[in-house]
């Protein structure tokens, strides 16, 4: 029996550059940043000093009684799904909605209601919270939402894996719709975490990069020299993942074939990256996609702009793809949009659709390469491709070990 193969053909956003796919990829082809200044009341407080937040006017999409009960990454989960639903144009009446399933990822859920709980518990010394408390903080709260806001009544699973959360969604859903367990599936992942607890906690770890003293926009910089930590983002990403011949019957536009997951654990650290768990996820998302190193035409690095992780990050993409390191176009696109930590696969991901268009994305502000990351990078400005990439990774590595890399394909009737 063929294989199954999984085609997207709707894809939706909201990010520190913009909240639709149109203005995402506008904004990484321009490299504006979304990187701001915090408030000076957070900055005394956490001693952080930039991040990536969105600018969030929720609109039409949401009735206002209905906001006060979903946290803010349930509301950019839930607009994303609504723009990815609405391009797939899935006839979700005429459809089997027993068929069609929710994957979604997140790090903290709700993290904006627990804290603003314990704010008013323990600040205030108020200690009746609101009764839906609870279903706003849950890890799947963000995911179920979306399930009920359309009435998708087919398989459902949360992960929360850190880092890779959201591309784990993606590449679980691939394989249920492979299976054959589902004909559709609203897959992504959402994280909505500037909160000054958390904010503190991450200051603690010490990755945080400072504001950069010329440019506040220019904090990140990814596989530069002069990097010194990752800023946080928020944001959301959702994609309808369909069995392509059900999307070509249909006559969907199809922005991609999802042909490659590969899942790796490094078992090694909670909090240091692993060359060789990378490796083994890069090499295994490409066997299972049938496809060379040299195929590939766009690697979306995890690129966090930490000092050890970035290195880890060169030495296994230069491990998996050999001789063809050279000419493989890698950019880290968090030097725009931040670390969405659950939700950035996702988002990496939309930025990948950009390659596939024949848009490489940048990663901006890499002014001096480090020579210990030795990659073909895409260094300050989108680049313009003769012809689009055919085939492209997004990786994603996360604290506790978990290795996530995803191979996308142009969705061409001969591929």
């Amino acid at each position: 029996m063929s294989r199954r193969r999984v085609a997207v053909t709707g894809a939706g956003v909201v990010s520190p550059l913009g909240n639709t796919l149109h203005a995402f990829h506008d904004s990484l082809t321009a490299a504006r940043s979304g990187l701001r200044a915090l408030p000076a009341e957070v900055m005394q407080k956490s001693g952080v000093q930039v991040a990536a937040p969105v600018a969030w006017e929720p609109g039409s999409l949401f009735k206002e009684a209905e906001l006060a009960n979903l946290d803010r990454a349930s509301q950019f989960a839930i607009s994303a799904s609504a723009q990815a639903l609405a391009e797939s144009r899935l006839d979700l009446e005429g459809a089997s909605r027993e068929r069609i399933g929710v994957y979604w990822g997140t790090g903290l859920g709700g993290a904006n209601t627990l804290e603003a709980s314990y704010q008013q518990v323990y600040g205030k010394g108020e200690w009746r919270l609101r009764p839906l408390t609870v279903v706003m903080v849950m890890n799947n709260a963000a995911g179920s939402n979306v399930a009920v806001r359309w009435g998708l009544r087919g398989p459902f699973a949360n992960f929360s894996t850190a880092c890779s959360s959201s591309a784990m969604a993606l590449g679980e859903a691939m394989r249920a719709i492979e299976s054959g367990r589902a004909d559709a599936i609203v897959a992504g992942g959402s994280e909505a975490l500037l909160t000054s607890t958390i904010l503190l906690a991450w200051q603690s770890l010490r990755t945080l990069a400072p504001a950069d003293a010329a440019d506040v926009a220019a904090s990140c910089k990814p596989f530069d020299k002069r990097r010194a930590g990752l800023v946080l983002g928020e944001g959301a990403a959702a994609f309808v993942l369909e069995e392509e011949g059900r999307a070509r019957a249909r006559g969907a536009r199809i922005h991609a074939l999802l042909t490659g997951y590969g899942n790796s654990c490094d078992a090694v650290h909670m909090s240091r990256p692993d060359r060789d768990g990378q490796t083994r996820a890069m090499r295994e998302a490409l066997a299972d996609a049938g496809i060379g190193p040299r195929e590939v035409g766009y690697v979306n690095a995890h690129g966090t702009a930490t000092s050890v992780g970035d290195v880890v990050e060169a030495e296994a993409i230069n491990s998996v793809f050999g001789d063809a390191a050279s000419s493989v176009a890698v950019s880290s696109t968090k030097s725009l949009h931040g670390h969405l930590l659950g939700g950035a696969g996702a988002l990496e991901f939309a930025a990948c659709l950009l390659a596939l268009e024949g848009i490489l994305p940048p990663t901006a502000f890499l002014e001096q390469p480090d020579p210990a990351c030795k990659l073909r990078h895409v260094p300050l400005r989108a680049e313009r491709l003769d012809a689009p990439a055919r085939a492209v990774m997004s990786n994603s590595f996360a604290f506790g070990g978990s290795n996530i890399s995803l191979v996308a394909q142009r969705a061409d009737r001969s591929t």
